[in-house]
């Protein structure tokens, strides 16, 4: 051994998921994704410009002024053994044909809910249902929003009761990350992908 390290190194045995961040147009997808990011996330955002007036509806998110065009990219390790690489998808109507594509080799995604515009997750739930991709709903609780019970949510979205819910501030890297827990038991109890 060249080094003065006596001890055998540790091979770093890493497993890599792909895990989607999806929902409707400013549910804060890319926030989420920035907030828990080890690396700096790569974001395509670009401004709203008024080519958007009358092809995207900025119902409840009249002073947004930036939208994701493409998707959002961060990572973060969960332990030595389990590393997450996410991908935040664009939320409007008309970049919804890159979903199929972002979905691929993902294991299990993270809907986010605005309970000001619940409708706004309702094709990001249908998506997920339809390919059988086990998803979690993230109900991020806006400031000034009211703060509407997991079962009422629930029940608005008629989930299966084995679909995990949980409230979470998409702004905070500890909420984020019980997200992503909670997803990833999720995933592991429907699947024996990263076992062994």
């Amino acid at each position: 051994m060249a080094s003065g390290n006596s001890e055998p190194r540790r091979a770093l045995n890493a497993q890599a998921v792909k895990v989607l961040v999806a929902g409707g147009f400013g549910v804060g997808k890319t926030t989420m994704v920035g907030s828990v990011s080890e690396v700096p996330p790569l974001r395509t955002e670009e401004v709203i410009t008024t080519a958007s007036e009358g092809v995207d509806d900025l119902s409840g998110v009249e002073g947004k002024t930036t939208t994701t065009v493409a998707l959002d990219f961060g990572r973060i390790t969960i332990n030595p053994e389990l590393i997450l690489y996410l991908f935040g998808t664009p939320g409007q109507d008309r970049f919804w044909f890159m979903w199929d594509e972002l979905a691929d080799g993902a294991l299990g995604a993270v809907v986010l809910a605005d309970t000001r515009r619940l409708e706004s997750c309702f094709p990001a739930v249908d998506f997920f249902e339809r390919r059988g991709l086990p998803f979690m709903v993230g109900v991020n609780c806006f400031d000034g929003a009211y703060r509407y019970g997991t079962e009422e949510v629930r029940a608005a979205l008629d989930l299966d009761p084995e679909v995990p819910l949980l409230l979470c501030d998409a702004r905070e890297r500890d909420s984020t990350k019980q997200v992503l827990t909670i997803l990833m038991e999720h995933v592991l109890a429907h699947s024996d992908t990263l076992v062994g």
